[in-house]
C-alpha cells in the first residue's frame, strides 16, 4: 500500500509535466486542419492550409535559409568549439578561467544585447546585411555553447593517452583524431545538437542582423501573427514531424540495432550512429552550401533593385511581383513589426529605399534628416489622392510624403454581449463594471492616452499636464476595476472568436474581424478618435531615386490599390477606391444557395457553366461551392454584357446587331442543351409543378 502511494506523486507530476508541454502542440497540429481561419474554433477538416503553404515561396524560402545556415552554423561551430575547448584544457589556470568568463558572456546575455551588438558590428565593418551576417552571427552566439559542451569533456580526458600515441609514433594530427576525437564525441554530439537547435530556433538575433529580403522561419512566423494565419499551424505541424523523425532516427534505430548486433560490438563501434550522424551532417552542409552559392550566383542580375521595408501584413506581396515584372527590376521586401524596430535599424546604418511608417514616424524621420523630398513631377496618379490626406500636421508641404493609407481607432464589440445603449457612454464605456473582465485595450501607450483624454473631453494633443495626469489617473483605475487585457494584433483571432466582448482596435483590424465574424460590431464614438495616416517615404540613401518613385506611383493606380485594400481592409488614400469600398456595390445581391440548386440538377463532372451576365460573380461563387462539397472540377466562364439591351441595339451598327444576335443565340442554345442533357441523365426523375415553378421563379429572380 505505502509504495502505490508513494509511486501516485511522481506519476502525478510526470503526467502533468507532459500535458503542460505536449498539450500545445497537440493543439497546434490538431487546429492545422481546420478548414475556417480561426485558430481557436474548428470548424471542419481541410488541407488547404498545407497547400498554401507549399505554394507560398516565402515560407519555402524562409524554410531553405533556416535549414542551410543551422547547418552550415552547426558544423563550423563544432569545429571551432570543439578545438577551442582543447586548447583551453592546456592553457594556463589564470588566462584558462577568463577565457572562460568570457565565453559565458553571450550565454548569459539577453539575446536583444547579443542582437543590437552584431547588428553595430556589421553596420561599423560596412557588411551588407543579409545572409552571409545572419550566418556570421549564428556562428558567434553558437560556439560559445559547444565550448561549454565540450569543455567538461576535455577536463575529465587523460591527456597522457595522446602523448603516448605521439611517442608510439603517431603525428599530432592523428593523435588528435584517433585518440582524442573519440573520446570527446558525446561533448561533440551533445554540443553539436545544441548548436543546431538554438540555430533553427533563433529569432531575436536573426531580426536585427538581417537584410535585403532574406528571412527565417522564426521572422516569417513572427509576421505571419499580424493577422489570424492558420498556416501558422501547418508549418508548425511540420517541423513537429522533422523533429520527431530526427528524434526517431538517432534514439530509435540505433537502440533496435544494437539490439541485432550484439555479438559485434567493434563492427558496431566502427560504425556507430554518431559517425553515421556526424557524416551525414557534414554532407548535408556541403550540399547546402553548394546550392546557396549556385543559388546566389544564379540570382545575381542587373536588373535594378529596390529596397522596400513595410510594416508586416500591410501590403499585397503578389502586387510586387507584378510590379517586378513590369518594371523588369528586382523588389527587396522586408517588414518590421513597429515604428520603433524601423527606427532603430535605420539608426544602426540600415539601408532601405522606401519605407512606409506611419505619420508620427514620419515627422521623427525629417526632423532627423533620414528622408528625401519627393518628387511630385513624376507621381503621375497624384490627383488620385484624397485631397484632405495631402493636409497634415506632420508633413506640412507633403514635401516627404505619399498618403499610403489610413484610418481611426475604435471600439470593435460583440452585438450578443454588449447592449448598444450602452454605446452612448463612448469611450467611457470601457470603465462600464458590466464587462468587467471583458475588454483589450490595444496595447499602445499613445492610442491607450487617446482613448482616456477623449474619455475626459480633452484633445487627445493636450500639453497640459493636469489633463495628462487625468488621463494617467483614468487608465490605471480602469486597469484595476475593469481587469483589461492589454493585447497586440492578435486582438483579431480573440475577437474572432468571441473571447471578450470589446476590444480597442484600428478600423482595418475592426472591419477585418467583422467579416469573419459576422456577430462584431464597430463604432467610433462621437467624443472624438485619432485619425492616422501611414505615408510611403524615400530616404536619403536610396540610389534610384527613379524606381522609388515609380514604386510609390504604381501603388496610387486604381487597380493596385484596390487589390491592396481588399487584401488589408484599411481605407485606401486613393478617393476612387475608398469610395469604392464605401459604398454597396449591389443592392440587390443574388442568392448563391439558389444557385447551388438549380447547377446541382445540371453539373456532372467537368463540366463549364457560361454565364453572359456574370455581375456580382454569384455564378462563379456557386460553382465553387458546389466543387468543393461534390469533389467535381466544373470550370465557369463569365462575361459581363452591357445589360440596357434597348439603348444597345438602336445604337449599334448592322454588324453589331449581327454579333448580339449571334451571343444570345449561343446563349440560348447553351440552355438548351444543359436542360437536354438533364433530362437525358435523369429521365426516371421528371420534374413535377412545384419544382418547375420553384425553377422559373428562380430564373425571373435572377
Amino acid at each position: 500500500m505505502n509504495k502505490k502511494k508513494i509511486s501516485i506523486g511522481p506519476k502525478l507530476y510526470i503526467t502533468l509535466c507532459f500535458i503542460f508541454f505536449y498539450l500545445p502542440i497537440a493543439v497546434t497540429m490538431f487546429f492545422s486542419f481546420n478548414s475556417s481561419k480561426s485558430l481557436t474554433k474548428f470548424t471542419g477538416f481541410s488541407l488547404k492550409w498545407y497547400k498554401k503553404l507549399l505554394t507560398d515561396n516565402d515560407i519555402i524560402a524562409a524554410v531553405y535559409v533556416s535549414i542551410s545556415i543551422a547547418v552550415i552554423a552547426t558544423i563550423i561551430s563544432t569545429v571551432l568549439g570543439t578545438i577551442t575547448a582543447i586548447g583551453l584544457s592546456r592553457s594556463r589556470k589564470i588566462l584558462r578561467e577568463w577565457l572562460l568568463n568570457v565565453n559565458n558572456m553571450p550565454i548569459m546575455n539577453p539575446d536583444i544585447v547579443t542582437a543590437i551588438g552584431l547588428m553595430i558590428l556589421f553596420t561599423s565593418m560596412r557588411l551588407e546585411r543579409g545572409y552571409l551576417t545572419m550566418l556570421l552571427a549564428h556562428i558567434a552566439f553558437c560556439t560559445p555553447y559547444v565550448i561549454t559542451s565540450v569543455y567538461p569533456k576535455v577536463r575529465s580526458m587523460d591527456h597522457n593517452l595522446a602523448n603516448v600515441a605521439m611517442d608510439l609514433g603517431a603525428t599530432p594530427f592523428q593523435a588528435l583524431t584517433k585518440v582524442i576525437i573519440p573520446m570527446l564525441k558525446p561533448g561533440i554530439f551533445a554540443g553539436m545538437l545544441l548548436a543546431f537547435t538554438m540555430s533553427l530556433d533563433d529569432f531575436v538575433v536573426s531580426y536585427f542582423v538581417t537584410g535585403n529580403g532574406v528571412s527565417n522561419i522564426s521572422i516569417v512566423v513572427y509576421n505571419m501573427t499580424k493577422r489570424t494565419n492558420p498556416t501558422i499551424n501547418a508549418l508548425s505541424t511540420l517541423l513537429i514531424l522533422v523533429v520527431v523523425l530526427i528524434l526517431v532516427g538517432v534514439n530509435v534505430i540505433p537502440a533496435l540495432a544494437k539490439k541485432r548486433h550484439k555479438k559485434v560490438e567493434m563492427s558496431a563501434s566502427h560504425n556507430s550512429p554518431l559517425k553515421k550522424i556526424g557524416v551525414a551532417v557534414a554532407t548535408v552542409g556541403v550540399l547546402a552550401v553548394a546550392v546557396f552559392c549556385g543559388a546566389r550566383f544564379s540570382a545575381i542580375s542587373s536588373k535594378p533593385v529596390l529596397r522596400v521595408y513595410n510594416s508586416g501584413e500591410y501590403m499585397d506581396t503578389s502586387l510586387i511581383e507584378d510590379f517586378q515584372k513590369e518594371y523588369n527590376c528586382k523588389v527587396v521586401y522586408e517588414t518590421f513589426d513597429s515604428n520603433e524596430t524601423m527606427y532603430t535599424k535605420l539608426q544602426s546604418g540600415a539601408e532601405y529605399d522606401v519605407i512606409i511608417p506611419s505619420d508620427y514616424m514620419i515627422e521623427r524621420l525629417i526632423s532627423e534628416d533620414y528622408l528625401q523630398p519627393i518628387d511630385w513631377k513624376l507621381i503621375t496618379n497624384k490627383d488620385k489622392i484624397i485631397p484632405k490626406l495631402l493636409k497634415n500636421d506632420f508633413d506640412p508641404d507633403n514635401k516627404y510624403t505619399v498618403p499610403y493609407y489610413w484610418g481611426t481607432v475604435g471600439i470593435l464589440y460583440d452585438k450578443t454581449v454588449v447592449d448598444e445603449n450602452d454605446l452612448k457612454e463612448g469611450w467611457n464605456i470601457l470603465r462600464n463594471k458590466k464587462y468587467s473582465g471583458q475588454i483589450y485595450m490595444y496595447d499602445s501607450e499613445r492610442d491607450s492616452f487617446m482613448v482616456a483624454l477623449k474619455g475626459l473631453g480633452y484633445s487627445m494633443n493636450t500639453r497640459n499636464k493636469d489633463e495628462l495626469k487625468q488621463a494617467y489617473n483614468w487608465l490605471i483605475e480602469q486597469n484595476n476595476t475593469m481587469k483589461p487585457v492589454y493585447v497586440g494584433d492578435d486582438v483579431m483571432d480573440n475577437m474572432i472568436s468571441g473571447n471578450k466582448a470589446m476590444a480597442v482596435v484600428y478600423s482595418g483590424d475592426g472591419s477585418y474581424v467583422i467579416n469573419e465574424n459576422d456577430n462584431m460590431g464597430f463604432f467610433v464614438p462621437d467624443q472624438g478618435s485619432n485619425v492616422w495616416t501611414d505615408g510611403m517615404v524615400i530616404t536619403k540613401k536610396c540610389k534610384n531615386t527613379k524606381l522609388a518613385h515609380q514604386f510609390i506611383d504604381y501603388f496610387l493606380s486604381y487597380d493596385v490599390a484596390e487589390q491592396n485594400t481588399d487584401y488589408i481592409g484599411y481605407d485606401s488614400a486613393v478617393k476612387s477606391v475608398y469610395e469604392y469600398f464605401k459604398k454597396d456595390v449591389f443592392s440587390n445581391p443574388k442568392p448563391v444557395k439558389l444557385i447551388e440548386f438549380l447547377l446541382s440538377f445540371c453539373l456532372g463532372k467537368d463540366d463549364i457553366v457560361l454565364d453572359f451576365f456574370s455581375g456580382s460573380g454569384t455564378t462563379a461563387d456557386a460553382v465553387m461551392n458546389a466543387n468543393l462539397f461534390s469533389g467535381n472540377k466544373d470550370k465557369f466562364i463569365l462575361v459581363q454584357l452591357a445589360e440596357d439591351i434597348d439603348k444597345m441595339l438602336s445604337s449599334s451598327s448592322a454588324n453589331a446587331k449581327r454579333v448580339q444576335i449571334m451571343l444570345f443565340r449561343c446563349w440560348m442554345r447553351f440552355i438548351s442543351r444543359i436542360l437536354l442533357q438533364n433530362f437525358q441523365k435523369n429521365a426516371f426523375a421528371v420534374p413535377d409543378k412545384k419544382w418547375m415553378k420553384k425553377t422559373i421563379a428562380g430564373s425571373a429572380f435572377l
